[in-house]
C-alpha cells in the first residue's frame, strides 16, 4: 500500500540546485532513512512535504485515509500553554473516539433509550476496535520514557531539549500511519534513544526519518536514499551496505567523468576547427559534444573535508583534578573525584540529562568554580571547546570574515600555511559560498563552521559537547579520522554510540548522585557490562565484588620499570587483553549463577553448560596470552 510519492521533484534557490527531477515513493511499513550533506536540501524538502515550502516542478501526494506526523528540528509551540494542554488537546483518532465513548456516557445516563444505547453501542466498538482502552497508560509509558514527569510546566519555562521531547511525545501518542522525523536523537540521552529505536522498530508505522547516529540508522531503517548533487539513489541495506555501494558508485562515477574529459578535450579541438557549414553528420556530433561537456564538467564525488589544522605541544602537566565536589542546593553534581589526565587520551562521557556532564568540563574549561578541590591546568594546555550551545556569530557577518576575525593565515601541521579562504576551502565551503552571510547557512553548515573556528585555534586539549548534532555522516566521519590521530587530549560528551566506539578508550560514566564511574572501554563494552551487572542477584554482588574498583592516577603506585618496553602493537594488545578479561571473568560468573539457580530446562542447560565450557578456554588463553607478554617486559 502506497503512503507517499514523490514524482519529477525539483527545487532550487537562483543558481542553486538543491534537487532536480527525483522521485521516490514509501509503501506501508517501509522505514527510510534520509541521507545526505549539510546544505544539500534535506530540510527543504522536509518542508515542501509539510507544504510549508512550494517545488518549483512535480508533486509530492500523500494517501489520502491516513494520519501523518512530523517531528521537526525547530519546534513552535504556543509557549503560553502547559505541556498537560497539549496531550489534553492531542487531535488522534484515539482522543476522539475516548471523547464519543465519554459523550456516549453521560448521553446514557440523562436519557436512557434505544437512541443512546445505539451510540452507546457503536462508541463501546470503537473503543474495542483500536483498543483505546490501553491508550492512557501507553500515554503514561511515553512520557516516563522521555523523561517528562511534570505536565503541569508551562513551556516557555522548558530548555530546548525539554521542547523537543515533548514534540516527539506528541508525535508518539498520536500513532500516527507515517512519520517523518529530522534528527530524532538530539537531545535524548542513550538510554532514551534505545528505547525509542525499539519503539520504532515494533511500531505498526512507517517512517521517513534524517539522522546522524549511525547505530540508530541500522537499528531502525530497510533502507537508505541519498541526496547527492541534486540526485536521489537508494540503497536497499544496512549503513554498511551503503557505504560499500556508495563507494562503488562514486569509483564507477568518477571514471565515467575522466573518460568524459579526455573525449570531451578531443572534441572540443574537433569543435573550433570545424568549418562553419555544418553537414548533418557535423551537426549531430556537435550536438553529442555538448552533452558530453555536460558530464566532463560534473564534480569528481572523491573531494573531502580536510582537518589537518596544526596543534599546539603539550608540556608534561596537562589538566589535574584533586577531590573535586559540586552541588547545585541539595543536588550533588560531583562527589569527590580525582583524576589526571594523560597525553593522547580520548574519554567519553555518559550519563542521563541533568546529572552534572556539562559541569565537569565548565570546572576544566575555569567557567565554573569547584565547591571543594583543586584544579590545575598545565601553563601548556590550549583547550578547544565545542559546546552544545552552538555557533555564537553576528549572523549578518559573511563566512570569510568569520575566519579572518580569528587569523588571515592558519598554520597547517605539515609546517606550511594557508588562507583563511583556503581552509573554508578544505571545510567544503566552496570560494561562492564565502561571501554569504552566516544567516544564509542550513543548521548543519552552522555547526561545521563552528567546527571550523575550534580547530583553527590549534588547541592541544579538545573538549567537545555533543559535537556530532546537526553534522552529515560525511563530516562525522572526517571528524572520527582527525581525532583518530589528534595527539592531544580529547573530552567528548556525546549520545551517538558509533561515535563514541569508534573513538574512546574509557568511559567517565556519570551515575547520579555526584558517583562518576571510571570504565576501562568503549561505550558498547560498558553497556554490555551493566546488562551483565543486572542480571546478577544483588545478595550475590557483595561476595563476587562485581562493582569494578576504580582507582585513579594519583592513588595508583606503577612500578617502576626495569625491563623492556613493549612495541606498540604489543602494547595495545596488553591494553585490550586487560579490558577484555574482566568481562569474560563477570559473563562466566554470570553463567555459572544460571546453572546454579536450578535450572529444569534440559536444551538450556546444555547450552549454558557449553557456553561455560568455550568462556574457561577463551579466558585461559586471554590469560596465557597476558602472562606471555608480561614475561617480555620482565
Amino acid at each position: 500500500m502506497n503512503l507517499l510519492s514523490i514524482h519529477q521533484l525539483s527545487k532550487a534557490y537562483g543558481p542553486k540546485v538543491l534537487f532536480k527531477k527525483i522521485s521516490f515513493g514509501l509503501n506501508y511499513g517501509d522505514k527510510v532513512a534520509l541521507v545526505a550533506k549539510n546544505g544539500s536540501g534535506k530540510s527543504t524538502l522536509f518542508k515542501i512535504l509539510k507544504g510549508k515550502e512550494i517545488a518549483d516542478e512535480g508533486e509530492v501526494v500523500f494517501r489520502k485515509d491516513i494520519t501523518v506526523a512530523f517531528l521537526d528540528q525547530d519546534i513552535n509551540f504556543d509557549e503560553s500553554q502547559t505541556i498537560d494542554y497539549l496531550l489534553q488537546n492531542a487531535d488522534n483518532k484515539y482522543v476522539r473516539c475516548i471523547r464519543a465513548y465519554d459523550a456516549a456516557i453521560s448521553a446514557s445516563e440523562l436519557a436512557h433509550n434505544s437512541e443512546t444505547a445505539k451510540a452507546m453501542d457503536l462508541a463501546l466498538l470503537q473503543m474495542n476496535d483500536l483498543n483505546a482502552w490501553e491508550y492512557e497508560n501507553e500515554v503514561k509509558e511515553i512520557l516516563s520514557r522521555l523523561e517528562i514527569n511534570n505536565t503541569q510546566q508551562i513551556l516557555n519555562t522548558l530548555s530546548g531539549g525539554q521542547k523537543k521531547r515533548v514534540a516527539l511525545a506528541l508525535v508518539l501518542i498520536n500513532k500516527p500511519d507515517l512519520v517523518i522525523m529530522d534528527e530524532p536523537t538530539n537531545h535524548l540521552d542513550v538510554e532514551m534513544i534505545e528505547w525509542l529505536e525499539h519503539y520504532l522498530q515494533s511500531a505498526a508505522l512507517s517512517l521517513l526519518l534524517v539522522t546522524h547516529d549511525r547505530y540508530f540508522l541500522d537499528e531502525v531503517s530497510n533502507s537508505i536514499i541519498e541526496l547527492d548533487n541534486g540526485e536521489l539513489v537508494e540503497y536497499k541495506g544496512n549503513f554498511e551496505y551503503y557505504l560499500t555501494k556508495k563507494a562503488e558508485r562514486e569509483q564507477i562515477k568518477n571514471a565515467e567523468i575522466d573518460k568524459a574529459r579526455n573525449l570531451y578535450r578531443r572534441e572540443l579541438e574537433w569543435v573550433r576547427k570545424m568549418p562553419k557549414a555544418r553537414g548533418t553528420k557535423a551537426k549531430s556530433r556537435v550536438d553529442a559534444f555538448y552533452d558530453v561537456e555536460e558530464k566532463a564538467k560534473q564534480k569528481r564525488s572523491d573531494k573531502k573535508i580536510e582537518l589537518n589544522v596544526k596543534m599546539d605541544r603539550l608540556g608534561s602537566k596537562i589538566v589535574e583534578l584533586h577531590k573535586i565536589t559540586k552541588a547545585f542546593g541539595d543536588k550533588t553534581i560531583l562527589n569527590p573525584f580525582t583524576y589526571t589526565f594523560i597525553h593522547g587520551e580520548k574519554i567519553g562521557i555518559v550519563g542521563k540529562n541533568g546529572v552534572g556532564k556539562s559541569t565537569l568540563l565548565n570546572i576544566i574549561l575555569g567557567l565554573q568554580q569547584v565547591d571543594t578541590g583543586k584544579v590545575q591546568t598545565g601553563d601548556t594546555v590550549s583547550f578547544g571547546y565545542y559546546s552544545q550551545g552552538g555557533i555564537k556569530l553576528d549572523e549578518d557577518k559573511r563566512l570569510i570574515e568569520v575566519v579572518k576575525d580569528i587569523a588571515e593565515f592558519i598554520p597547517l601541521a605539515n609546517g606550511s600555511s594557508i588562507s583563511a579562504s583556503q581552509l573554508l576551502t578544505r571545510f567544503n565551503f566552496t570560494p561562492d559560498v564565502q561571501y554569504s552571510f552566516v544567516s544564509k547557512l542550513s543548521g548543519g553548515e552552522k555547526r561545521r563552521l563552528y567546527l571550523l573556528t575550534v580547530l583553527v585555534k590549534n588547541p592541544n586539549f579538545l573538549i567537545l559537547d555533543e559535537p556530532t548534532n546537526d553534522l552529515d555522516i560525511v563530516t562525522l566521519q572526517t571528524l572520527e579520522e582527525f581525532l583518530d590521530e589528534f595527539k592531544g587530549c580529547v573530552l567528548i560528551v556525546s549520545h551517538d554510540r558509533y561515535f563514541m566506539d569508534r573513538l574512546v578508550d574509557h568511559i567517565f560514566a556519570f551515575e547520579g548522585n555526584g558517583e562518576i564511574k571510571d570504565f576501562p572501554g568503549h561505550y558498547t563494552d560498558y553497556r554490555e557490562w551493566k546488562q551483565i551487572q543486572k542480571n546478577i542477584p544483588e545478595e550475590v554482588k557483595p561476595i563476587l565484588k562485581i562493582e569494578p574498583e576504580i582507582q585513579t592516577k594519583e592513588e595508583v603506585k606503577l612500578p617502576t620499570p626495569t625491563g623492556k618496553k613493549l612495541s606498540y602493537k604489543l602494547q595495545r594488545e596488553l591494553e585490550d587483553l586487560e579490558m577484555t578479561i574482566p568481562k569474560l571473568e563477570l559473563e562466566k560468573t554470570n553463567v555459572a549463577l544460571q546453572l546454579s539457580n536450578g535450572e529444569s530446562d534440559y536444551a538450556k542447560i546444555q547450552t549454558l553448560t557449553a557456553q561455560l565450557e568455550q568462556l574457561s578456554e577463551t579466558l585461559d588463553e586471554k590469560s596465557m596470552r597476558w602472562l606471555e607478554i608480561q614475561e617480555m617486559m620482565a
